[in-house]
């Protein structure tokens, strides 16, 4: 059996959770999230825990159930605590700013970039270079992180760009100079 699966889903205090037929809703001091799950997947809220459990020992079984336990319990953590993902720009004149629900970056082009923020995600940005995006959902967290980063992706000569800030861009040395 899974292992991960099996593990109990401790509810905090405060939190509210319903669950009907595939569909679990978890409400909290954050916010509240709602998810689909698979059917052959059963899910059970029994004295203040969530109980995960499958069908049978099928592949698929085996795959969702793990998968399940693991979407809930970061459902919970997003409603009580939030995530968070940071990015820096690195560049001479690359620089970001917040606008209302959209992240203006100039980075480089001829024309200034500008992000729209989809909701539930809140951007901000720190000395110009610093953004944090934050959220409830941590799979749209990390997404949106991700779709910044894909603007401009750091480079591997001079490291222009922007990176996770816990990310370390391997530097590669540019020409030797003139050949013999």
């Amino acid at each position: 059996m899974s292992r991960v699966g099996r593990k109990p889903i401790p509810i905090p205090s405060g939190i509210d959770v319903k669950v009907e037929k595939n569909s679990v809703s978890i409400k909290g001091p954050k916010g509240q999230l709602k998810q689909d799950f698979h059917p052959r997947i059963g899910i059970n809220v029994d004295a203040g825990n969530i109980l995960v459990s499958r069908s049978s020992d099928d592949k698929l079984d085996r795959s969702l159930h793990g998968l399940t336990r693991s979407i809930i319990s970061n459902m919970i953590t997003g409603v009580t605590k939030g995530y968070e993902k940071a990015l820096e720009i690195s560049g001479v004149g690359y620089r970001a700013q917040v606008q209302g629900r959209s992240l203006m970056l100039t980075l480089g082009f001829s024309h200034p970039v500008e992000f729209k923020l989809p909701e539930g995600i809140d951007a901000a940005v720190d000395k110009q270079t610093n953004i944090t995006i934050k959220g409830i959902d941590k799979y749209l967290v990390g997404q949106v992180a991700a779709n910044i980063r894909g603007l401009k992706p750091p480079e591997p000569y001079k490291g222009k760009g922007i990176k996770y800030s816990d990310e370390v861009v391997r530097r590669k040395e540019g020409k030797a100079g003139k050949g013999k």
